[in-house]
């Protein structure tokens, strides 16, 4: 692969990650909104079925049914250096491997859907009514989803970014629309509102995915794409005729998938805490909820974007199970001052939302919410999530790293170890939820992450021990830079002490001006001292 292809690689990898954070703003600011309205028009009962008991349904039909053959087809996907018969034959064991999506995810949907219905504590259906039927929306929506899958993967292959940014840009503030409508118009009908939008969005989803990709090929695209391995519409679908496919991306898939079921458990796992064993009502988790979403507001709409990106461009650049000797050089080099940039780039953001958010956590919820929000442990938690968003940020970019370079054999050796997490996780969850209550949730969840980061980066401190400089230098900023990021976070929790005995307003007014001022500092900071990264960022964004 030239150094032109490399370049174009990450350029595609560095515009869908601009293009994510700009979809992510945009969901939470929609979904933000959609809160506060909703708050006004159904009970917190009704709010916690939704957001925990119903959207952990949903994610965990599609965590499971698709992660893994996401991960390892991203990494195996057929690349455009081989002959063209090479490489539409590939293609064609990818797409019949990929369509095993349907049927695994016909099986887990049924699975999941019965034990919601069946082996879990029932909303009370005088405060929450049609709780039955949305689950099985909820259901029948994830299996929509599942439908267009593969070939919303085959597109994430071919950086198709266009197409990613349609199809989650358009359904979700579709369905934005018509839940804050029906919310309004139709109150009585409660969940019910939820999961008819919720279908509504799996339609509108499919229909882009499906609309698109045919009229690239009606149109003509398709053959001035020397990369797009497909002649017509129907060999976007499984050859029944010739149904081969790649035994070693099966393998794979299953480690991923085995690998992927735990990871749902520690990603979901304070809801999986909540639902299974009712350690908080249905209201309590409705509020905690809402400030989890808070919390991890920058998370998703930040640091999840560049690590699914940036797990394309690893995947793309390295030789998966190839120690960095064997890379080829002029790769590794652009490989390292990414993962440099990256780290610096992820600590310095949870720097800034760390410093700023411990002294501004009671000011913005109760703007969004009122009292019921900012008073009682509302504010603690989101001060506690604050430093937790610190642990996300580095712990995803280093697992984006180490899940696109480590082997087949470290793929398992990782599951029995990601079962040893789970099971401290689900431990530690439970235990400091017992004596703590929400808090608790975040404090295994800072567990958590601390011990995942300790074996991402003793990987990455390994597959670089031969380098000149460790990308993981990237993790330690400027000396200066940490100084004034201290002296702004002690500033700022001193000014929030002496107005916050004051009436709201008047908190607000004096309050706000004083983060203004250390934010900016701050700004200049790493203006003067991380030209490294300032250069980076003019290079990849800016300039593109």
């Amino acid at each position: 692969m030239s150094v032109e292809e490399n370049e174009n690689i990450l350029s595609s990898s560095s515009k869908l990650a601009s293009y994510n954070m700009l979809l992510q703003l945009s969901f939470r600011i929609l979904t933000f909104l959609l809160n506060a309205v909703t708050l006004r028009y159904i009970s917190k009962d009704a709010l916690g079925v939704v957001n925990v008991r119903l959207v952990l349904l949903y994610s965990t039909i599609l965590f499971l049914s698709r992660e893994g053959f996401s991960r390892a087809c991203l990494s195996k996907s057929p690349k455009g250096n081989v002959k063209r018969s090479v490489f539409v034959q590939e293609w064609r064991k990818m797409i019949n491997i990929l369509w095993c999506i349907v049927p695994v995810g016909l099986i887990i949907t049924t699975l999941m859907v019965y034990i919601w219905l069946y082996h879990l504590e029932k909303p009370d259906p005088e405060t929450v009514k049609f709780y039955d039927t949305a689950v099985l929306a909820y259901g029948a929506s994830a299996m929509l989803e599942l439908l267009a899958e593969p070939l919303l993967i085959m597109s994430k292959c071919l950086l198709f970014v266009k197409l990613r940014v349609l199809s989650e840009g358009i359904p979700m503030v579709i369905k934005c629309v018509f839940t804050v409508s029906f919310v309004v118009l139709f109150p009585h009908l409660g969940i019910l509102t939820f999961a008819v939008a919720q279908m509504i969005f799996s339609v509108t989803l499919a229909s882009i995915i499906y609309g698109y990709l045919i009229w690239y090929i009606k149109s003509g695209r398709s053959r001035q794409d020397d990369n797009f391995p497909f002649a017509s519409e129907r060999e976007l679908l499984p050859d029944l005729s010739n149904y081969a496919i790649d035994a070693y991306t099966a393998k794979l898939i299953w480690s991923f998938f085995k690998q992927s079921s735990l990871k749902q458990i520690l990603t979901e796992g304070e809801r999986y805490v909540m639902t299974f064993f009712n350690i908080l009502s249905f209201g309590d988790q409705g509020v905690y909820d809402i400030v989890n979403n808070l919390g991890s507001l920058a998370a998703r709409f930040i640091f999840l974007p560049i690590e699914e990106s940036f797990y394309v461009f690893f995947a793309k650049m390295l030789e998966r199970g190839k120690p960095m000797r064997e890379q080829d050089k002029d790769k590794m080099l652009l490989v390292k001052e990414v993962l440099f940039c990256l780290l610096r780039l992820v600590v310095l953001i949870g720097l800034v939302i760390c410093t700023f958010g411990y002294s501004y956590s009671y000011m913005l919820l109760h703007l969004y919410g009122g009292s019921i929000l900012s008073q009682g442990v509302g504010p603690q938690l989101l001060q506690l999530y604050s430093f937790y968003v610190l642990l996300l940020a580095i712990n995803g970019t280093t697992e984006c790293f180490f899940f696109a370079a480590m082997k087949e054999d470290e793929v398992e050796g990782y599951n029995k170890k990601m079962f040893l997490f789970s099971i401290l996780f689900l431990i530690s969850s439970y235990l400091l939820t017992e004596s703590l209550g929400s808090a608790g949730f975040i404090l295994a969840n800072c567990l958590n992450m601390a011990v995942r980061i300790g074996h991402s980066t003793y990987f990455i401190y390994r597959y670089f021990q031969s380098s000149n400089e460790s990308p993981l230098l990237g993790l330690a900023p400027d000396w200066k830079v940490l100084v004034g990021f201290a002296s702004a976070f002690f500033i700022c929790a001193i000014s929030e002490s002496f107005t916050k005995g004051l009436n709201f307003f008047r908190f607000m007014i004096s309050h706000t001006p004083v983060g203004v001022a250390c934010l900016l500092a701050v700004a200049l900071l790493l203006y003067l001292y991380e030209t490294r990264l300032i250069s980076f960022i003019r290079e990849r964004y800016m300039n593109r």
